[in-house]
């Protein structure tokens, strides 16, 4: 017969671990993306019980029935097969070769396919580029309202975010004084989102050259977001930042997400024009980088080609009587109608950037109001804040739902907007 010893001397127990929160790094602690945050989260728990919100937060063009142009799709389909091997770290030369043909058809002479990189989306060739660049406590220059990735890119990466301010009393134009005379020996950037988001702004050629000649006199690299190039509404004009900048150091980011309405297939590229004296550095550093992350998606990058040389399907989204310009169509009238909101008419993208009237709500908050828009009307838009945005007064709302829906989304925030009249107190009202 076997006898076991139960005393604690003969089996001890292990002792209990003590358990120490994981910390997270500190450089996340000035990170925002409201366009994901709480108030999302909030609206994804909603539906789950069974609340129908519109969702009005994300540029987001699959999910409002808008559809990749089948002779693009077509083209990814064609070559699946050749897809399972890394590519070069900079991307597939002939997609490459196609980008640089674009630039040059649009007066961007200087670009050459190696200095041209593809990614999984700008958002990572944001990232990438900046870390190229910064040193801690180097800074850039961002536009306010400005779209908060660069805001993050630049602090993940060490930098410091230095705003200049783009109004709605300037049409959300910046003024090159006012950006000037930021300029401190820290500086290493000058950001352009043109078309902008989030206001919907389209940088005239006489601003961009003034831009130029800004950085050009202080030795700043240009980094321009082109995500927009093609979404302009009306007579208004896009102009490529690299075609006027010439020989002075310019990023240009662009891709297939809007444009191709190609989201999901993460496609997006950076091209590095200017002086070739002065690129040496930088592009080797940016090949180092891609080559760590070993290369980009290589099945969406044979969907660049098609995009470039086929037909500009965007054209007739944008035009008269297309869906876009007559959504665009529906918030201008609505605003124009509302007794509380006025806009600048967005000339370019796909979003628009209301603001409140503040001497008809004193005190209005944007977090509050679209908060209260969420619970109370089923409607989730973006604060204005959450573009690092000071006036507390705007909010962002894209452009790709139908414009039937559009109107009636603005009735939902007129009548939001009167009950905080009426009550003359912010509501923070939950369900």
């Amino acid at each position: 017969m076997l006898h076991y010893n139960n005393s604690a001397t003969a089996c001890p127990m292990p002792p209990v671990p003590t358990m120490h929160p994981v910390r997270t790094s500190t450089r996340l602690d000035n990170v925002r993306y409201e366009i994901r945050g709480e108030l999302a989260q909030r609206a994804l728990e909603l539906e789950a019980k069974g609340h129908e919100i519109v969702k009005l937060n994300i540029g987001n063009p699959g999910l409002f029935g808008f559809s990749v142009p089948e002779h693009v799709r077509a083209a990814i389909e064609r070559n699946l097969a050749r897809s399972e091997a890394y590519c070069h770290q900079k991307g597939l030369e002939s997609a490459r070769a196609t980008i640089a043909m674009q630039q040059h058809a649009h007066g961007v002479v200087n670009a050459i396919p190696e200095h041209i990189f593809i990614g999984n989306g700008v958002s990572e060739l944001i990232d990438l580029a900046l870390r190229a660049l910064l040193n801690d406590g180097d800074e850039v220059l961002l536009p306010s309202p400005d779209y908060p990735l660069w805001s993050a890119a630049t602090t993940l990466n060490g930098g410091s975010p230095v705003y200049y301010p783009c109004p709605a009393t300037r049409a959300h134009l910046p003024d090159p004084d006012q950006i000037e005379a930021l300029i401190t020996a820290r500086t290493r950037a000058l950001v352009v989102i043109n078309p902008n988001n989030p206001t919907g702004a389209v940088y005239p050629r006489e601003l961009l050259q003034a831009l130029v000649r800004i950085a050009d006199r202080h030795g700043l690299l240009l980094l321009s977001d082109e995500i927009y190039d093609e979404i302009v509404y009306d007579d208004a004009e896009f102009v490529p930042l690299a075609q006027l900048a010439q020989d002075v150091p310019c990023l240009t980011f662009d891709g297939l997400s809007k444009v191709q309405r190609a989201c999901g297939y993460r496609v997006g590229w950076l091209s590095l024009t200017g002086a070739p004296a002065v690129l040496t550095e930088l592009v080797h550093g940016l090949d180092l980088l891609a080559s760590l992350r070993l290369c980009a998606n290589v099945p969406g990058q044979w969907a660049i080609a098609p995009s470039l040389e086929g037909a500009a399907t965007i054209a007739q989204l944008t035009a008269p009587g297309g869906r876009l310009h007559e959504a665009r169509r529906a918030i201008v009238e609505s605003c124009a109608q509302s007794r509380f909101l006025d806009l600048v008419a967005p000339q370019g993208a796909l979003y628009a950037f209301p603001g409140v009237r503040p001497a008809l709500l004193p005190g209005f908050d944007d977090q509050t109001f679209a908060l209260n828009l969420r619970e109370q009307e089923s409607v989730l838009v973006v604060p204005g804040s959450g573009f690092n945005f000071s006036a507390r007064n705007h909010f962002r709302i894209t452009l790709l739902p139908q414009a039937a829906q559009l109107r009636e989304v603005f009735a939902r925030i007129e009548r939001v907007l009167e009950r905080m009249a009426v009550t003359g107190i912010p509501d923070r009202h939950v369900a």
